[in-house]
């Protein structure tokens, strides 16, 4: 890929209230707190994530940008420099029985403390202009469990149109899917 390319595509991505970029290992205890708080993972696994499961997590993401040419970002404040959460996409290679495979999961995780402020929607919506010009797919579609409105509400600003609906370890799961215009 074209060094210039490449630098414009791992670039920060600046809101007016956040800064994007890409995950090092200094994120490692703001994410590994993050994921052991029980309000984080209430939706998503229900379990707090130990913290060799958190680095793991750093790792893959950090993986998926040397390997996909996309993944999450950090996501921080932008004038105070503080950990609000982490927002991406990533192929999980999870073998879901829908039509997904291969394309892009978005996906995003806020800190208790920072949601209800408009974070988690500023975010998305960055990623997703990002997404729409970088990604070879801007087919994209996410997993959302039916009870997490604040999460539903997150997706359908960003152009997220429900298309099913999923057990995932027998849990049920929204699929919601983003098309190219």
């Amino acid at each position: 890929m074209d060094t210039l390319l490449q630098q414009e595509r791992t670039a920060d991505i600046l809101t007016d209230r956040l800064r994007l970029r890409l995950p090092c290992k200094a994120d490692f205890e703001p994410s590994a707190a993050l994921w052991a708080d029980e309000r984080t993972v209430r939706y998503i696994t229900g379990l707090p994530s130990p913290r060799n499961i958190s680095w793991a997590r750093i790792l893959r993401g950090i993986g998926h940008w040397h390997v996909m040419g996309y993944g999450y970002w950090t996501v921080e404040d932008r004038m105070t420099g503080a950990f609000l959460g982490e927002v991406g996409f990533a192929d999980f290679k999870r073998g879901l029985d829908i039509a997904v495979d291969g394309l892009p999961e978005a996906g995003w995780v806020m800190t208790p403390a920072w949601q209800g402020r408009g974070f988690a929607s500023e975010a998305v919506a960055a990623m997703m202009q990002w997404g729409d010009r970088y990604l070879p797919s801007r087919h994209t579609y996410c997993l959302i469990a039916p009870e997490h409105g604040a999460s539903i509400r997150v997706a359908e600003k960003a152009g997220f149109r429900l298309t099913g609906r999923i057990a995932i370890e027998d849990k049920p799961a929204l699929v919601l899917e983003r098309l190219p215009s």
